[in-house]
């Protein structure tokens, strides 16, 4: 049986700073979202690279049947859209502020510039790639081998930042259960069963948010009876 938790942060350069790097492309436009706000929309030109200076978004993406689903929720110092410099020239999803956020649109020309003139740049962003895709196979087996309740509880604590060199961020913005069992592949009924027994068992609780305690691990390193997915 797989059990992935890890998610690695690939550590950024200690020579790159981010208000630096701004203030030199000088073609970003910083620009405040507030909750609910679309950032860009599935099937907008990808001409754009997107960085989260604060705050928090979603990314969803839509069916041709209309059903929709969250694919990711990215917060402060992520990039995104970064499709467009591998020759995207549609979005391929949609993402919505879910809290006040200010994002820094920077043109495609301008750093695709950056890349190859600041190495330090360069450095973060191919560090930023691979941490995005590592987190992608990591969602990928553990949506395939594991049980709704450790896909909850693992994604809770990417919520929350735990394993990554930041310090971690216990308390979650408000976020639906409806968009936790998107994220997981299941039922809000079943999200909110589990929700209540992690509660119960000391593992979150609520302050305004879902605050997440380090002992919810317990719940993705230890093998426990199979539940349905």
């Amino acid at each position: 049986m797989w059990y992935v938790v890890h998610v690695m942060a690939i550590k950024p350069p200690n020579s790159f700073n981010p208000k630096s790097f701004l203030t030199y492309l000088g073609e970003g436009r910083s620009i405040e979202f507030g909750k609910g706000q679309i950032v860009l929309s599935q099937g907008d030109p990808a001409d754009a690279v997107f960085y989260i200076q604060k705050g928090k978004v979603k990314v969803t993406v839509v069916s041709a049947q209309g059903k929709e689903a969250v694919i990711a929720i990215l917060g402060s110092n992520e990039f995104f859209g970064e499709g467009c410099l591998a020759g995207q020239s549609q979005r391929i999803a949609t993402v919505t502020a879910m809290m006040e956020s200010v994002i820094v649109r920077l043109e495609k020309a301008a750093i695709v510039r950056v890349i190859r003139q600041q190495p330090a740049f360069s450095e973060l962003f191919i560090a930023h790639l691979l941490s995005r895709t590592i987190r992608v196979e990591a969602d990928l087996v553990d949506q395939l081998f594991n049980s709704s309740e450790k896909r909850l509880a693992r994604l809770l604590l990417l919520l929350a930042n735990f394993g990554k060199e930041d310090k971690p961020d216990p308390i979650i913005a408000q976020i639906s259960q409806e968009t936790l069992a998107e994220m997981i592949g299941t039922t809000r009924s079943r999200v909110s069963f589990f929700m209540n027994k992690f509660r119960k068992l000391g593992f979150i609780s609520y302050n305004g948010g879902i605050e997440v305690h380090s002992s919810l691990l317990n719940v993705v390193l230890h093998d426990q009876p199979k539940d349905e997915m």
